[in-house]
């Protein structure tokens, strides 16, 4: 039962999906909660790429696969729709670290911009090219296939939520310890957690590499670890450790290279079922 509202707390925490009422007052809240939620990040995502998945889907059916710009639509649509259930949490991070390393180079100045909430011309850049990136990958992907598309949307949100767990676990947290809501998270994320974390991603994988093959699945795994780890190599260099905005970053761009990953093996032919019956 303590799990059931660890989840539902990381739920209330990071999306719009109302967790409310009776229901919030039984899970409550302690930076403590907070910090044992972590866990099921990986867990939300499960919730977020059904949204995704979904809304993609029956766009898709209602405009009808035949027509040239169905994909480009649906990826649109199912983009906004997303956004609204998270609440652009994670894009906001996005915008806040562009527009901080992108103005300030001292280290101290790029932690101050990041704190004002007011989005600059880097962090307005940051997110178009973000959404134009989104966009124009899942629409690849739905021109290939609509199950490409849809296992794309399935997994990549579950995978991209545990990566900034490692940031979390192997960098210093170096925001603003009065009013960071990220800061009882960064208290200590243990090897538990951290392995809880990582079994949330085993059946979006699994079930991934059955559909789509696992060349597939290697290759989109590789591409969003690898844009994982370039931010945690940027952070590291730039800010000596992380900020709640900073693992909202991570998510995003290990998101968008997982698409990329994806996308780069449908474009080399490396799409191969193992299990047919799983095409969406």
């Amino acid at each position: 039962m303590q799990a059931i509202r660890h989840y539902l707390l990381a739920v209330q925490f990071f999306t719009r999906i109302p967790v409310s009422g009776r229901l919030a007052d039984w899970v409550g809240y302690s930076p403590a909660m907070l910090r044992a939620s972590a866990a099921h990040f990986p867990g939300v995502g499960w919730l977020v790429a059904m949204i995704a998945a979904a809304s993609f889907g029956m766009i898709s059916w209602l405009l009808g696969p035949a027509q040239t710009f169905t994909p480009l639509v649906a990826a649109v649509l199912s983009t906004i729709i997303t956004v609204l259930a998270t609440g652009g949490f994670h894009e906001d991070g996005l915008a806040d670290v562009a527009d901080g390393l992108g103005g300030g180079y001292q280290r101290e100045r790029v932690l101050e911009i990041m704190k004002d909430s007011r989005v600059g011309a880097f962090g307005a850049m940051a997110l178009v090219l973000a959404f134009a990136a989104k966009f124009a990958l899942l629409a690849q992907l739905g021109n290939q296939n609509l199950s490409v598309a849809l296992w794309s949307l399935l997994c990549g949100h579950v995978v991209s939520r545990f990566w900034p767990l490692i940031a979390v676990r192997t960098l210093p947290h170096v925001g603003d310890t009065a009013t960071s809501k990220s800061k009882p998270l960064a208290d200590q994320i243990t090897m538990g957690a951290l392995i809880t974390a990582l079994l949330w991603c085993v059946i979006p994988v699994l079930l991934f590499a059955l559909a789509l093959g696992w060349q597939a699945a290697i290759a989109a795994a590789v591409c969003s670890g690898l844009g994982a780890v370039w931010m945690l190599w940027r952070f590291h260099k730039r800010l000596q450790g992380f900020t709640g905005d900073c693992l909202g970053t991570i998510q995003q761009v290990s998101e968008i290279a997982f698409y990329l990953g994806v996308a780069i093996a449908a474009g080399q032919q490396k799409i191969s079922p193992i299990l047919p019956w799983l095409n969406l």
